[in-house]
């Protein structure tokens, strides 16, 4: 069954580089590398990819790489530019609800929603085994893929920051997701009616989830994209960060 983000990311294409958020990858895996406390070599799964960015800024600074992403369009993207490279970073399409990965990496990450948080909406149960959490689905399936003692890092949208500056959505109380209308443009600048699903949550609701899926939490702090850093949890950024591990 197809998943809503799939025809977002067909119509974005290699235009989703130009959006401003996708601006600050290099300090953010910067953050990472040192949050996480990786070093090269070690084998790292990026969980919702999408064109690569994160998955191949590491790449660059020798980890190998293993990117997935629901989307074929941003999967073949980002194995391209892996093969110009010639990059250690290997890009598969899958879904992140019903990850096969068991104790292989050293560190998992999830982040700006690209996995984490896209439950909600049309199609969001799909095949995972918790229909009704589909993104608890997800974070458990990122804690078996850690080798015991392996890092996690997932990003996830504030529900205190969604609710304090709606615009152009409709945030649902109940199950914490927010829908929203937007415009998204292709390369060629053509523009297309769309619409969004992002579960948003408390930093409670996160460790709560985390514990579930048999990890240990670190950290949870306030982020905001290209600007990580290890700020306490807050009202005012647009999301969260947790660190943790297996």
């Amino acid at each position: 069954m197809a998943h809503w983000f799939e025809a977002v990311a067909d119509h974005l294409g290699p235009a989703y580089l130009r959006y401003s958020f996708t601006y600050g990858t290099e300090q953010e895996v910067t953050f990472l590398v040192d949050a996480l406390g990786l070093t090269a070599g070690m084998k790292v799964l990026d969980v919702g990819c999408g064109p690569g960015r994160h998955a191949l800024s590491l790449a660059r600074r020798g980890f190998t790489v293993v990117g997935l992403d629901i989307s074929e369009t941003f999967i073949g993207l980002a194995a391209q530019a892996a093969t110009a490279e010639s990059l250690p970073a290997t890009f598969i399409r899958g879904d992140a609800r019903a990850l096969e990965f068991d104790g292989e990496f050293d560190a998992v990450v999830s982040l700006c929603q690209g996995a984490f948080g896209l439950g909600g909406g049309p199609s969001g149960g799909g095949p995972s085994p918790t229909p009704l959490d589909p993104d608890e689905a997800v974070l458990s399936g990122m804690a078996r893929a850690l080798k015991p003692g392996g890092r996690l890092a997932v990003s996830a949208f504030s529900a205190y920051f969604q609710v304090r500056h709606l615009e152009d959505s409709d945030f649902d109380a109940a199950t914490g997701v927010n829908h929203e209308h937007t415009e998204i443009r292709d390369e060629a600048g053509q523009r297309r009616a769309t619409e969004l699903w992002t579960t948003c949550f408390t930093p409670r609701e996160l460790r709560l989830l985390a514990a579930r899926a048999g990890l240990t939490v670190d950290a949870v702090w306030s982020v905001t994209p290209g600007e990580y850093a290890p700020n306490p949890p807050g009202l005012d950024s647009p999301e969260y960060l947790v660190v943790g591990s297996r």
